[in-house]
């Protein structure tokens, strides 16, 4: 197995009274396509924004590329490839523009991202569409664009939060196929989805409800232990039994 990219222990966030996050803990190897599961409001955004050195944990510690998350986020943040649940891209740029500005944001010189530029617009199938401003652009195409964005420093690791949500179904297989070719160049790949068929893509998962992780593994290793076809099936069967153990005693 290679090398853990991340470690989790005990990570927790609060908000006041609000448990976002209760002591997860957990490892995402290297060249690893790790899906985080759950329902909105489970609590996978708060966690992904925590590893990305966005947000400080109340409690528990993690480290990502080798550094720690609460000590050296800066660190973290040069490692790392970002693509947050609404693509970050700004509309009133044009696909192009918008690949100068992050490259830039990226510390990247001009000639690194002339020379990046080429591969951004062929991987979102923007050729002949460089000039089109990123809010006539079609779902599809802003999510792939807004992929190549967090990609052209060449991360080591990707956080990937709820990329395929409102995006058609051909669109989402084929930003699949993407995240596919990046595993395979052992880039590891920390997505969040609530879309369960999805999971199915991953290498390994971990199932999230309430703020803390409910059951973890292979999308096939998780069916098999609990003798259900679908991961669907999966999650509805731990979420009855997480509500069950929460139900005080009557009398």
């Amino acid at each position: 197995m290679n090398k853990p990219s991340i470690v989790v222990s005990f990570l927790t966030k609060k908000f006041g009274d609000f448990v976002a996050v209760n002591s997860v803990s957990f490892q995402v190897y290297q060249g690893e396509i790790f899906g985080f599961l759950g329902a909105n409001g489970a609590g996978k955004s708060t966690t992904i924004r925590m590893l990305c050195g966005l947000l400080s944990p109340t409690s528990g510690n993690a480290s990502v590329g080798g550094y720690d998350i609460s000590k050296q986020p800066e660190l973290v943040k040069r490692r790392i490839g970002y693509m947050s649940q609404k693509f970050s891209l700004y509309k009133d740029l044009t696909a192009e523009e918008n690949i100068r500005f992050f490259g830039g944001a990226y510390g990247l010189s001009r000639s690194r991202i002339r020379s990046k530029l080429p591969w951004v617009l062929e991987m979102a199938g923007l050729r002949g569409r460089e000039h089109s401003l990123t809010a006539e652009l079609a779902g599809g195409w802003k999510q792939r664009l807004a992929l190549g964005c967090a990609l052209l420093h060449d991360p080591e690791i990707v956080f990937l939060d709820e990329p395929t949500g409102g995006v058609d179904p051909v669109s989402r297989r084929h930003f699949w196929d993407l995240v596919s070719d990046l595993s395979a160049k052992n880039v590891t790949v920390f997505v969040t989805t609530h879309y369960l068929d999805e999971a199915e893509y991953c290498h390994r998962i971990m199932l999230m409800h309430a703020g803390a992780i409910v059951a973890g593994g292979s999308p096939r290793e998780l069916k098999d232990r609990y003798a259900l076809p679908t991961l669907e099936d999966v999650f509805i069967h731990l979420i009855g039994e997480t509500n069950q153990e929460r139900v005080p005693p009557r009398g």
